[in-house]
Order: C-alpha cells, then structure tokens, then sequence
C-alpha cells in the first residue's frame, strides 16, 4: 500500500487518517483505524487488530470477505478485457442476471442503477410516468411512511421523513405526504385520488428496524388497487435474503407494483435495480430513463453469483437458523439499558434507553464492529454466513460493555 508521506506522521494509519481530513469532504465520522484486509466475517486494521463485522459494509457484504467465488466471477470478467461498455450495446451479463431476479420475482422487467438511492429515483418517475402514460395528469403525489429512509438525493429525500436529513437542502421534490407506520387508518387518509404511488420498506433499515405486519402491507395493496396508486416496496437493505426469505415482502403474501434492491447484491460493486411489472414498462421509452455505468459487465456478473448462491434452500436456512439464534440470544441479554429486541433473520436490532455511541465506541476495543440506526437502536446486519460462534462471541462482548456502561465505568 502507497500512500504519500506526510512530515511528522509515522505510521501508515495516522498518514491515512490525516490524508482524510485533508482531502476527502467530512461527511462521514470514522473510528481511528484503517482496514487493509478481510477474511470470512473478519476485518484486520493496519495494526493487525481483529474485528468482527456486525455491519457487513451497512448491510451490503452479504458474503462477507475474500470469498473465492466472487474473486473467480472477477478474475473471469477481467479476463475479456471488458469492464464497461455503457448502456448503448447488447452485453450478456446484465441479461442473465435480469432473468435470475425477473424468474425469482413478481416482476416482469428490470431497470438497473448504480445504487439504493437511484432505484428509488427511478421508481418515482416510472410511477409518474405509468400515470401520465393513461391519462392521469393529475396523480403525481408520493405516500411514505415515518420512520422510512429512501436516499439523500432531493426526490428520494423528500421520501425520507427526518427534519435532521430535510432541513438544510429544502426545497426538496414537492408532491410528498407522509403517513404513520404500520397504521392502517393513517395510510387510508394519506392515500388518494392524486396518489401516483406508495412507497415503504418490509423491514425499516435506518429508521430501526421495524417490521411492516402482514395487515398493514395488505391494506395498501388493497388500497392501493382501489385508488389506482402503485405500490412500491423498498427493499434495498431488507431484500436478497437478509430477512430470512428471498424478500423480505413475502411473509405479506402480496405483491408490489414495483420494488427496489441494492445493497447486497454485487458484494459491495455498485448496483441498484428497479423491478417493475409489465405493465409498468409498457409505458417507458426510449429516452425516459438512463445511466452511464448501470448494469456494467461486471458488476452485474458478481451479482449474478451472489443471487445464485443466496437463492438456494440450504443458504435461508442457514440465514433463519442463525437470525433466530442471535434474536433469541440478544432477547436473553440482562440489562436494564434494552428496551427491546426485534427484527427477523439476520436484521435484527437492539434498543436501548441511551444512545448508542459508546457502545460502538466500546465495541471497537472488544474486536467488534457495530452500527446503529437511529441515536438509541443497535443493528446487527452482519454477513450472511456468520455463524452460531460468533454470535456467542458477540453476546458474551455484548455483556461486558452492557455493564461497564450500566455501572458508569
């Protein structure tokens, strides 16, 4: 690793560390360490510390790190001389992986992005445009839900309801109502006559993790068949597997309209994917839509290998055997700082009556790596193939920090 010398910094982490702050915008608060290596559910700092992942890149390092068959699906890419062609020519892999996910799904089209954010993007002009497309000029308004994260860009961001995100960037895409989580009757006042579409996670990622119920995902499609809205299912972190089944919508029984993935699903290359029906792609053209680098070769060939080796009996199974032991094992925890654990297979989370800072905190100096979502909810969104030990190992950490924080220390 090369990284220039800078006067009076020795070490290659605070030489990193530095360079940070002088050149990269600070957006971001990082921990003060560098990783340089990844095996299995395991990341090593420059120093040769140990961590393990419990935040799997934000949900996105399903496979976790330095899987062989993933660096073969690269080395195969790499080996035609081909890393990107555009949008313009005919490539097979975006192909085969649009056929794995339009087999597996209740969709009939894919439109691929470079990200979460810009799926989302995405499905709010193709609802627009589906209701321009029959005469409903209009039903352009978007229904979210509180506590939903949707991006940081201006459209996908008037979706996010949180005045922290909103504030400094209004005035954002207009035509945005927001309706309460989970509540039936709030949805039915949101929704209407000039609703082009309604979108909500299955499973809230940065809003908790808080899991849509069955009757309240099947009221919007109900009511959303009545009101002549499409249906839009945010699944960029709860999708591909990380609930314990293929989508996170199917223990609903219903369908969407429309669906958005990301995160998990080229092991950490950028992609996003807008899933559509039919008759949602009957009305786009031509020049509707576009991007530069979507669907590139290979991104899409890695994400065709993650898909297919999530995709498969043994691999949910796994996910649901080990997502219900660490649920079970995070409801055992005893201490007075949980107010709750939920989630389902491996998004689960964990609120406290604090905020979450020092635990993370602590976490760094017990070997783990730990997120929250939201000031006072733990998330653990690991890779997919963590297994029983490591949870134990977690628990027992988990324990430790629980009381020192518990006892002021």
């Amino acid at each position: 690793m090369t990284v220039p010398d800078i006067p009076n910094v020795p070490t290659l982490t605070d030489r990193i560390i530095v360079g940070e702050a002088d050149y990269i915008a600070q957006t971001y608060k990082r921990p003060p360490f560098v990783f340089v290596h990844g095996e299995g559910v395991t990341l090593y700092d420059s120093e040769g510390n140990a961590y393990t992942d419990w935040v799997a890149g934000i949900a996105v390092n399903a496979l976790g790190y330095s899987d062989s068959g993933i660096e073969r699906t690269i080395a195969a890419q790499m080996a035609h001389g081909m890393i990107h062609l555009s949008n313009l020519y005919h490539s097979a892999p975006h192909v085969e992986l649009a056929t794995l996910l339009v087999e597996h799904s209740f969709a009939d089209k894919i439109f691929f992005t470079n990200s979460g954010t810009e799926a989302n993007e995405g499905a709010i002009k193709f609802a627009r445009k589906y209701q321009y497309a029959h005469g409903h000029t209009d039903k352009t308004e978007i229904v979210s839900f509180t506590g939903g994260f949707h991006g940081r860009t201006i459209g996908a961001l008037a979706l996010t309801p949180r005045e922290k995100y909103q504030k400094p960037f209004r005035p954002l895409m207009g035509g945005v109502k927001t309706a309460t989580f989970n509540d039936i009757e709030s949805a039915k006042a949101a929704i209407g006559a000039n609703t082009a579409a309604v979108i909500v996670e299955p499973v809230q990622g940065e809003g908790g993790v808080n899991v849509a119920t069955p009757d309240f995902l099947q009221a919007l499609r109900q009511i959303c068949d009545e009101t002549g809205a499409l249906l839009i299912f945010d699944e960029i972190q709860c999708g591909v597997g990380r609930t314990g089944t293929l989508w996170a919508h199917e223990p609903s029984g219903i369908e969407p309209d429309m669906m958005t993935l990301a995160k998990p699903l080229a092991a950490g290359l950028p992609i996003g994917a807008v899933m559509m029906t039919q008759a949602i792609a009957d009305t786009l053209q031509p020049g509707d839509h576009g991007s530069t680098f979507a669907g590139g070769l290979l991104v899409t060939g890695v994400a065709r290998e993650v898909f297919e080796r999530i995709n498969s009996p043994t691999f949910m199974e796994h996910v649901n055997t080990i997502g219900d032991y660490l649920g079970a094992e995070l409801e055992n925890l005893d201490s007075p700082l949980i107010k709750e654990v939920r989630g389902r297979g491996l998004m689960q989370a964990m609120e406290l009556t604090i905020e979450t800072g020092p635990i993370i905190e602590q976490g760094y100096t017990h070997g783990l790596l730990l997120v929250n979502a939201g000031p006072n909810v733990l998330r653990f969104v690991p890779p997919l193939i963590i297994k029983k030990h490591h949870v134990d190992q977690l628990i027992s950490k988990l324990k430790t920090i629980l009381a020192k924080i518990e006892i002021g220390d």
